[in-house]
């Protein structure tokens, strides 16, 4: 699917500022399954200071400063860009035991990086015990991992005005309602807290449906998900709030620990 997008964020202060550093993380990843055009960004008033750095997540970053006083900034990034269908899951995939029990003993720094714990997501036994509702013994890694990802999707609320970023994953666990980023969060918790790998997705969600078909929650605005890992296969991409595998619709703009490492644009 061919994509042109855009993204803009605009911060308006309640006086004047006379000094600012940011880092932008609003370049799209090119992926195997998502290729890229050259972005254009325009930032105003314009920087004294850019410089552009990966960081350790394989994340594009930009970090400006102004130096002059403003009291609004505007940060546009327009990206054209194209994805294609995924590969068909693996039909079979071993007990998750397994996998918990081989990534325990992988010194890979790549999936490693994502079992231990984040800012926003600690590993526990709340957190154990909910994934293994789905994590049953014996039960094939990828069959668990669409299960978790349904079961949020069937039991919890989309609902934008429970959580902050703030909110802790026990609240959003106790009163099954939240936002994507408290899903993928939440999901990324279950995984690591069983001894999997799971990493935040950040990007966007398609938002012209097909003809006759509802539109999907999350349009129209910066999408979360998450992608846990199988081995032999890769990074398998789940949307807990639409319940599905994330695929061409669902454009990639960066990927980390958890929301954390990929917010679009942060500063002081």
């Amino acid at each position: 699917m061919n994509y042109t997008l855009r993204h803009t964020t605009r911060y308006h202060y309640s006086a004047p500022v006379t000094l600012c550093h940011s880092e932008a993380r609003v370049f799209p990843r090119k992926t195997p399954h998502q290729q890229c055009g050259a972005s254009e960004l325009h930032i105003s008033p314009a920087p004294q200071v850019q410089k552009e750095r990966c960081d350790i997540f394989g994340n594009r970053v930009l970090y400006f400063a102004m130096e002059e006083v403003h009291q609004t900034l505007d940060v546009t990034v327009v990206t054209p860009l194209n994805t294609q269908p995924l590969t068909a899951l693996p039909t079979v995939s071993p007990a998750w035991e397994n996998v918990a029990q081989l990534l325990s003993q992988d010194n890979s720094f790549d999936v490693q990086l994502y079992r231990l714990d984040s800012p926003f997501i600690r590993r526990n036994d709340e957190l154990a015990a909910f994934a293994r509702s789905c994590f049953t013994p014996g039960r094939p890694l990828i069959e668990a991992a669409l299960a978790l990802n349904e079961l949020i999707y069937s039991t919890f609320e989309y609902d934008p005005s429970f959580t902050t970023l703030a909110t802790p994953l026990s609240e959003v666990l106790a009163n099954r309602r939240g936002v994507c980023q408290d899903f993928a969060h939440l999901a990324i918790g279950a995984l690591r807290s069983v001894g999997l790998a799971a990493r935040y997705v950040s990007g966007y969600l398609e938002t012209q449906p097909p003809p006759g078909q509802p539109r999907l929650i999350g349009a129209d605005a910066s999408h979360a998900w998450l992608a846990t890992w199988i081995p032999e296969w890769g990074w398998l991409a789940l949307d807990p709030t639409n319940g599905s595998v994330a695929g061409e619709q669902h454009p990639v703009l960066a990927w980390g620990r958890d929301y954390a490492d990929v917010a679009p644009l942060k500063g002081l």
